[in-house]
């Protein structure tokens, strides 16, 4: 009898492994192909919240392993344009990381890049980070300085968000 190899599924557990096995011994947690950042705990997205290196070698890790660069240990050794690349998606990751976290906190609406997964948010980083420039999050009205956002410009809006960084990363230590 013969038997039956599904090539397909093979693949997908090998690309699982490649890119996630970096982040099982980081986070001690398992992800998946289709995992997005709603996937992400607590612990994680708060990891991955802060500025500086530890989160960024776990970006480095993720995104290294999505485009195949081999492993985040090798970034320096990649080319410029390369490098670039991926300190582009980085910053981009780490934005939407930060906006989930806001999102948990009640503090913003929902935001473009929560309804992809975070392969597809490496693999098709130019098309949604297109699609989250022209959508970007807006302030829930339930924050407290929801009447002072209101009062601002279209660009000054992201703007006054994103400085709400480390009042979110204070409030959500709460959480964990």
């Amino acid at each position: 009898m013969t038997k039956i190899i599904n090539l397909q599924l093979y693949r997908n557990i090998a690309l699982e492994k490649r890119i996630f096995a970096p982040w099982k011994r980081r986070f001690g947690e398992i992800y998946g192909l289709k995992t997005r950042l709603s996937d992400l705990s607590d612990k994680v997205l708060y990891h991955l919240a802060q500025p500086g290196e530890p989160s960024s070698v776990a970006y480095y890790e993720l995104i290294m392993g999505v485009l195949d660069f081999e492993r985040a240990p090798n970034f320096h050794y990649l080319s410029n344009e390369n490098k670039m690349k991926v300190v582009d998606i980085h910053l981009f990751l780490a934005d939407q990381v930060r906006f989930e976290m806001m999102w948990r906190l009640e503090w913003i609406k929902a935001f473009e890049a929560r309804k992809f997964g975070l392969i597809e948010l490496v693999q098709n980083f130019k098309n949604i980070k297109t699609k989250c420039r022209e959508n970007p999050p807006e302030l829930a009205e339930s924050n407290p300085d929801y009447h002072a956002y209101t009062k601002l410009t279209y660009g000054d809006k992201e703007v006054f968000i994103r400085r709400m960084l480390q009042k979110a990363l204070e409030a959500f230590t709460e959480r964990i």
